[in-house]
């Protein structure tokens, strides 16, 4: 019996805490709980088509420096490749997709892009004028940049 009430004021305890703990925490959704539709936010603006933007990591994968709304990638189709295709690249004035991703996960050279490597928008993202979401004290590598 007296493990029984141990386990139980343990529980309460352990519960009570978690209340705490939870009541502390903030959300990127504000106050609304899960269930509830949070606000739309604004859209974003994005960069105009552009120079590349530097990396900020070693092998962080290349930035988008353009608008993707409405782009299609899916199994038929990936839109990214008429201008990006190494068939298309110079004519399109943009960065030809690289090597890397003709290889299989066994370094295999392929004649097409490897299914895994596809689906740009995996690795790939667009660049807004945003503030960040969250605090960070995030600064680049200087090495890549050649900056001092």
């Amino acid at each position: 019996m007296k493990k029984i009430t141990l386990i139980m004021a343990l529980l309460l305890t352990a519960g009570m805490s978690m209340q705490a703990i939870s009541d502390s925490v903030s959300s990127l959704r504000g106050g609304n709980d899960i269930d509830n539709d949070s606000t739309t936010t604004p859209a974003k603006k994005y960069n105009k088509d552009g120079e590349p933007i530097a990396r900020d990591y070693v092998q962080q994968p290349p930035l988008i420096p353009h608008k993707i709304t409405n782009y299609r990638i899916n199994l038929k189709s990936n839109k990214c490749m008429s201008c990006h295709s190494w068939a298309d690249y110079r004519e399109a004035g943009a960065t030809k997709i690289s090597q890397t991703h003709f290889e299989s996960r066994d370094k295999h050279v392929l004649a097409n892009v490897s299914a895994r490597r596809y689906f740009c928008t995996q690795c790939h993202v667009p660049q807004v004028d945003a503030k960040p979401l969250v605090e960070n004290e995030f600064t680049p590598i200087t090495a890549i940049s050649g900056q001092q």
